[in-house]
């Protein structure tokens, strides 16, 4: 619920009235209240779902709310009409869960940290984001997500585009901007103290451990949490629904990330730095692009927007240039990062397709696929070759020799990049029951290709 209230001319005074008594809005009005003779303060409950409604319906009535106007949480109001605009606006035909502009800017707006508190929390949530990725804990990544102060930035800089907004603007990118990169300064030197200390080894490949290799190879999937985390975040603050939670799936998309490429350039692994850097560019793109989508769809827009938008176009892109300017950046960015992801997708699909024919051959039936990590192909740019890991069970003790080559030439042919594959071996031990069906298995596609038929696949596959 919300409290209003709105400083008025006596001139407008029977305007103002007249909408609110229209829609039984109840109201008291105080002449005393300023010192200006010429104004009186009209004071008035509503639903949060009707604030946006009513000041709409008051400046088509000519009503000026940049004056002095105050939107102030209330806990309860016993009114005689309260009620009803219950009914109407919260659970009735005109339901809605929006919020009013001035709400969702100064919602946006309580987010914002000072400088010092802002990069300080962004700087430890990396740090302990890094030695989660080091110790390859979930748990530790999350406690960094928890603490980290991106949600704010996020949005603070979708609601300015959306309201044209350049303070807002310049503030969410400019934090966004020095927090991420001092993130990468964090977790980089975090980094640099645990290696030269001997607190990690120095010749630990961390390409491999777990929690950094699913940091490094952007991928669809990564991309699409972040749109989300940037539209669920945009979706709480327009409809009065928290974003603390939200906060935390948009740390999810940025600071792991930043880690990543910190630890990455520690290590002297550009491949590591480089598939990371696109994760965080394209995540934290993508984030903006979908907060201000969002809000755009909800139908926020800057003031004076109709008015505007019919005006000559010289005059539109100057008056929205910061708003502008930001798309542009975004959109190109994205463009670009979005292609290099494009490319990487595509390069990822070929391995698998490629891991998998392999495996299709009767001689490796007995091998089990377990899980297949491709680096980035930007490496080769650095004068590194993407190594391809390939991870299989096997029986105990079962040798196969030239594998990783069979590997490379199938993948070298259906991607046309050279790679070097790298095998883990698991070894498996299985009881004679598995053998037999295995047997079966293998009898059964005998039988179906000797009438021509398509055979099935292992279900150990």
């Amino acid at each position: 619920m919300r409290l209003i209230k709105l400083l008025v001319s006596e001139d407008s005074l029977d305007s103002a009235l007249d909408v609110l008594e229209g829609e039984n809005i109840d109201h008291i009005v105080t002449k005393e209240a300023t010192e200006r003779r010429d104004t009186v303060l009209v004071e008035f409950p509503l639903p949060t779902q009707a604030v946006e409604y009513v000041m709409n319906q008051l400046r088509d009535a000519g009503i000026d709310d940049r004056e002095y106007t105050i939107i102030s949480s209330a806990e309860t109001a016993k009114t005689q009409n309260y009620h009803e605009l219950e009914e109407r606006f919260v659970a009735g035909v005109e339901e809605d869960d929006s919020v009013a502009p001035e709400e969702i800017r100064a919602k946006a707006l309580d987010m914002h940290r000072t400088a010092f508190t802002y990069y300080a929390m962004t700087v430890f949530s990396a740090i302990v984001a890094a030695a989660g990725l080091l110790l390859d804990a979930p748990a530790v990544v999350v406690g960094a997500m928890v603490i980290a102060p991106q949600v704010g930035s996020a949005l603070i800089a979708s609601v300015g585009m959306a309201l044209d907004d350049r303070r807002m603007i310049w503030l969410g990118f400019r934090d966004q901007f020095v927090g991420l990169g001092l993130a990468i300064v964090g977790a980089f030197a975090f980094g640099l103290s645990l290696k030269h200390g001997q607190i990690v080894t120095s010749v630990l490949d961390v390409s491999t451990v777990g929690q950094i290799s699913k940091r490094i190879s952007p991928g669809l999937l990564s991309i699409t949490v972040a749109f989300c985390a940037g539209a669920a975040g945009a979706f709480g603050l327009a409809t009065a629904l928290p974003v603390s939670l939200v906060g935390v799936m948009i740390a999810a998309a940025l600071i792991p990330a930043a880690a990543a490429v910190g630890i990455g350039l520690a290590w002297g692994l550009p491949s590591v730095a480089l598939g990371a850097l696109v994760l965080l560019v394209v995540n934290a793109v993508a984030v903006n692009l979908a907060g201000f989508v969002v809000l755009w769809y909800f139908g926020y827009r800057p003031i004076d927007w109709d008015e505007d938008a019919i005006s000559g176009t010289r005059q539109t892109l100057r008056r929205y240039a910061p708003t502008i300017i930001g798309l542009t950046v975004l959109v190109s960015t994205f463009v670009v990062a979005g292609g290099l992801v494009a490319a990487e997708v595509s390069f990822t699909n070929g391995v698998n397709t490629a891991v998998e024919d392999v495996m299709q051959n009767d001689q490796y039936e007995d091998l089990e696929l377990t899980s297949v990590q491709t680096e980035v192909q930007l490496a080769r740019h650095v004068g590194e070759t993407p190594e391809v890991t390939i991870v299989l069970n096997r029986p105990a003790d079962e040798p196969y020799p030239g594998l990783a080559d069979v590997f490379k030439q199938r993948i070298v042919d259906e991607t046309k990049r050279d790679v070097d594959v790298s095998i883990q071996f698991n070894d498996v031990q299985t009881t004679s029951s598995t053998r037999n069906e295995r047997v079966d298995e293998r009898r059964e596609n005998e039988l179906l290709e000797s009438v021509g038929l398509p055979t099935r696949r292992p279900r150990h596959l």
